[in-house]
C-alpha cells in the first residue's frame, strides 16, 4: 500500500517523539511491507517556517530532508502539474495551500495521508491518524 506522510507526523517519526506509539513507530518504519512517501510540499512548507525561525532542525532543509528521507528508507514525491491544478477541485474545508496540495498528491495518486490534523476528514480522501495505527 502507499502512503504519503503529512509534515507533522514525519517529523514527529523523525524526532522519535513520543506521540508516535511503538505500534505506529514500527507501522511506519516498515517500508517492506509499505510504501512511504514524503512529498516535495512537506519540504517547502518546513523550509518556509525554518527560514522564519519557527522550526528547528538539526542541519538546514536542503541538507536535512534529502538524509532523513534517504535514511528512513521513503520515496520522494514529486510535485506534478496535475497535482497543483487539481487544488481548485477540493472543498473548501480550509485555505491552507500546503495541505491542500497534500490531499491533492493524495487523491490522484491513490495514497492514503497519514496525519493527525482533523481537517483533512473533510476532504473526502483516504486517511490514517496515529490512534488508527497504535
Amino acid at each position: 500500500m502507499k502512503y504519503l506522510t503529512d509534515t507533522q507526523i514525519f517529523l514527529w517519526y523523525l524526532a522519535g517523539d513520543s506521540r508516535i506509539l511503538p505500534k505506529a513507530r514500527n507501522f511506519l518504519g516498515d517500508t517492506v511491507s509499505n510504501t512511504f512517501f514524503l512529498s516535495d510540499v512537506t519540504a517547502w512548507e518546513a523550509s518556509i517556517k525554518y527560514g522564519l525561525g519557527k522550526l528547528h532542525l538539526p542541519e538546514t532543509p536542503e541538507t536535512f530532508f534529502s538524509d532523513r528521507v534517504r535514511q528512513a528508507d521513503y520515496r520522494h514525491l514529486r510535485i506534478d502539474l496535475r497535482h497543483v491544478t487539481n487544488v481548485h477541485s477540493l472543498p473548501p474545508a480550509h485555505k491552507d495551500p500546503f495541505d491542500r496540495l497534500l490531499v491533492s498528491q493524495a487523491a490522484l495518486e491513490n495514497m492514503t495521508l497519514i496525519s493527525d490534523d482533523p481537517v483533512f476528514k473533510h476532504y473526502g480522501v483516504k486517511l490514517l491518524t496515529l490512534l488508527d495505527i497504535s
